[in-house]
């Protein structure tokens, strides 16, 4: 056979490699979990936006979380979807590098707000006399034009560094969606540049970001460690935990795809696909639950959005 090369005018998305015949089975999760996180985050901005006594700094910084999640899920989840249900499975080119930039650049977002949310945090817990002072509403908004901005320009290069390939070997991405190192793969040409620049912005972002959390939040259990009272200190630990938990799935599953595309080659393909999909559903489908319904605050005004609801069923 020949090996020929080509320029593609669309691509077309495999979904998960070897498990074609159960793919419908497995897009009942994740069409759950996906509506899950959708309502869940939307739910959480609606109560946030709609109570005065939320708009407060914390409360902020968790309905830009929720509003990046909602973008994030929806960048991806609707075409893993429709390649599952209807082996829609090809995507122009163009179209595939703004999937490509939108989920890159949404999941830099996120997890620079998830660092945002454990300095407000380390703020709370270790200076909370100078909280007001230090934690304003400017400083919330700077801080999302920098992770913003941060996210074009690294996020930005990607696409101009695969359009400068003038050809590739095929138009098949072993993929369920348009990932950087899954599409560069496919060139025909020297790849190092892009793989290289590629890890440097997984670190950049990724190692940055979880050194200042798990700095944070180092000094956060150190301040705890000293409360007096046994049950103030359990309480403090237990209000942590889950936001641990969250930080950690996000951040290890992040690590494992971006790694896994350049040295697993020993992984099974559908391994690295469910998880690399998982990793960009299940921490926004948690993520409600863990810095929004698990906050009393929070929790209070849905039960009174509830009960008003109720209250004008019953009088209609």
């Amino acid at each position: 056979m020949m090996n020929l090369t080509f320029y593609p005018t669309y691509f077309l998305l495999v979904g998960i490699p070897g498990l074609g015949h159960e793919q419908i089975w497995i897009s009942i999760p994740f069409c759950i979990i996906y509506i899950l996180a959708l309502l869940g985050n939307i739910m959480v901005m609606v109560v946030i936006l709609t109570s005065p006594k939320l708009h407060q700094p914390m409360f902020i910084f968790v309905s830009m979380l929720a509003f990046i999640d909602c973008l994030l899920c929806t960048s991806f989840a609707p075409k893993i979807l429709s390649i599952f249900w209807f082996n829609d499975r090809a995507i122009s080119f163009n179209g595939c590098l703004l999937q490509m930039s939108f989920i890159h650049s949404f999941t830099s977002i996120e997890s620079g707000f998830l660092l945002c949310m454990a300095y407000d945090r380390y703020i709370a817990i270790y200076k909370p006399l100078q909280y007001s002072s230090i934690i304003t509403r400017r400083l919330i908004t700077r801080l999302g034009i920098v992770f913003v901005a941060r996210a074009v320009v690294l996020i930005g290069p990607f696409s101009l560094m695969i359009k400068r390939f003038s050809a590739f070997k095929s138009n098949i991405i072993a993929h369920s969606y348009c990932e950087h190192m899954a599409v560069v793969k496919l060139a025909a040409a020297d790849i190092r540049v892009n793989s290289i620049y590629g890890l440097f912005v997984a670190f950049t972002v990724v190692g940055v970001d979880l050194f200042f959390i798990f700095f944070s939040y180092t000094m956060i259990f150190n301040a705890v460690s000293r409360l007096p009272s046994k049950e103030t200190r359990l309480k403090a630990f237990n209000t942590c935990t889950p936001h641990i938990c969250v930080f950690l799935s996000f951040y290890i599953m992040a690590l494992f795809s971006y790694l896994s595309h350049r040295y697993g080659e020993k992984i099974p393909p559908y391994i690295h696909i469910i998880l690399s999909d998982s990793y960009l559903l299940v921490p926004p489908m948690l993520n409600p639950l863990v810095y929004g319904i698990k906050t009393t605050l929070i929790r209070e005004e849905i039960w009174k959005i509830i009960k008003k609801q109720k209250s004008k069923t019953v009088q209609e």
